[in-house]
């Protein structure tokens, strides 16, 4: 059965996607793994070139790629950093890749065993990626793996599949990369069968689908390395630079219309600046423009997901209705697909959905507080702990703060910046994630077992008479 697919712009359903059964899924795994050993014997230099090729065929294909991405999300120009990304991902994995060394020694304990720790790749590694950010959800765990000398199977959301066609054209047409690389569409069904097949997954999107995700791979024995929601707070303290904290508040908040894992959801302000910070974070928020006439022309494009219209606007509803003022935005506007313009907030408070539950959208509840503690307190009442972000005068007082805030990934006077960087390693605390992290050396690191030999240098070995119980009463 076909699933339709709808155009967040224009609120169309225009195209349709034919879901991989659970058969033709293992099918293509058997493949997979059949083509991995031959990828893994090109070594590092091999591979690197073969990834190098697919990083300048998805620059040369853009015009392609880029329209079923505008077509996915409903934004062009942010679909167009996807796009750009790409190579510039390729080149980090390759030097990781290269500063990889086995691991030699001799132990302390019985100084006649020396050791070798090498790195073993998982054979098929398995990737379910989400609709906010397709093209670069899908490759942020497969170029990595890639490069580790693994084979990949990627299922996009069904939400956002249209740029599958023109990446697997891209796939194709590079010689010894499309027997370890597939895409594969489908639904639920089609990537609980990734699960099933795979040795590893690798799973970004909800907290109740990353359970289930992570359920079953417990069950099969495999590892998982789920990236789930957040509800980012941000801490403003006295001494920060009010223009500069609310113009960067603004972009991490509503950023993609805020359909980021670690976009800012609560604000946490001194009192004492509250007020100044408050007017100028609403009159920079009314200056956003949205894409509705023009898909080229404005800040913010559609919600992507049509369901997540209706929570965005539960929770702005369900804000008003116990009191909350909204200074700016405050509804979804229909012009095709949905909109949401940037929605700043006070008079919050804890029972209100907006503070509990993950937003996905961008709104922008402004809370003050009293005292430090009190601030830090706030920010860490979450079940997420993704990521945060401290303002402060200087980025000592703020890094202080920031230090006990839970959470992984931690911004100074900036926001989001997680988003923006990947060399530095960071886990996701409570339900926002579990497993290694994608950033960092650790990115390229998960996609490997560690292998140990060990080799008796001395003339002799141990006899199994040396373990007599007799030799218990001997001085």
């Amino acid at each position: 059965m076909s699933l339709p697919v709808r155009n967040p712009h224009s609120g169309l359903v225009d195209y349709s996607i034919e879901p991989v059964s659970a058969d033709a899924v293992a099918s293509t795994c058997k493949s997979l793994r059949k083509a991995q050993p031959a990828w893994l014997e090109r070594d590092f230099k091999g591979r690197a070139t073969i990834l190098r090729e697919f990083g300048k065929a998805i620059k040369d294909n853009k015009a392609e790629i880029l329209e079923a991405l505008t077509d996915d999300t409903g934004r062009a120009y942010i679909s167009a950093m996807e796009i750009d990304g790409i190579p510039g991902a390729v080149e980090r994995w390759i030097k990781c890749a290269e500063e990889l060394k086995d691991d030699k020694g001799r132990s302390g304990a019985m100084p006649f065993i020396e050791y070798s720790v090498g790195y073993r790749p998982y054979k098929l590694v398995g990737v379910i990626s989400p609709w906010n950010f397709p093209l670069t959800l899908s490759f942020i765990d497969a170029l990595p793996a890639l490069m580790a000398g693994a084979a990949v199977i990627i299922k996009p959301s069904e939400v956002t599949p249209r740029f599958a066609e023109p990446v697997r054209k891209v796939i194709a047409s590079i010689e010894g990369l499309s027997d370890v690389l597939n895409i594969v569409d489908g639904d639920g069904i089609t990537g609980a069968a990734l699960v099933d097949n795979v040795d590893i997954i690798c799973f970004t999107g909800s907290v109740a689908t990353g359970r289930k995700v992570g359920e079953q791979a417990a069950r099969n024995f495999i590892p998982s390395f789920l990236e789930l929601g957040g509800k980012d707070p941000a801490i403003v303290l006295e001494s920060a630079d009010i223009d500069r904290a609310s113009t960067s508040l603004l972009r991490a908040s509503v950023l993609n219309t805020g359909q980021a894992c670690q976009s800012i959801e609560r604000i946490y302000v001194a009192r004492a600046i509250h007020d100044e910070f408050l007017e100028k974070l609403v009159k920079k928020a009314k200056a956003v423009t949205i894409n509705a006439t023009n898909i080229n022309s404005g800040e913010i494009g559609p919600v992507i997901f049509e369901k997540q219209a209706t929570i965005i606007a539960a929770q702005i509803e369900d804000a008003k209705a116990k009191g909350a003022t909204v200074h700016t935005g405050g509804k979804i506007e229909q012009h095709g697909g949905n909109w949401c313009r940037p929605t700043v907030l006070t008079g919050v408070t804890d029972d209100m959905k907006i503070m509990q539950d993950e937003t996905f959208g961008p709104l922008l509840p402004v809370i003050p507080f009293d005292t430090v503690e009190e601030a830090i307190a706030m920010a860490n009442d979450s079940d997420f702990g993704l990521s945060a972000a401290v303002y402060a005068g200087a980025a000592e007082e703020a890094i202080k703060v920031g230090r006990q805030i839970e959470a992984g990934g931690i911004s100074i006077n900036d926001g989001s910046l997680t988003g923006m960087m990947h060399e530095a390693e960071k886990n996701s605390f409570k339900l926002s994630g579990m497993g290694a992290s994608r950033m960092g050396r650790s990115g390229f690191l998960r996609f490997f077992r560690r292998q140990s030999l060990m080799v008796n240098t001395a003339d002799a070995v141990a006899e199994i008479g040396m373990f007599d119980e007799a030799n218990a009463n001997r001085e």
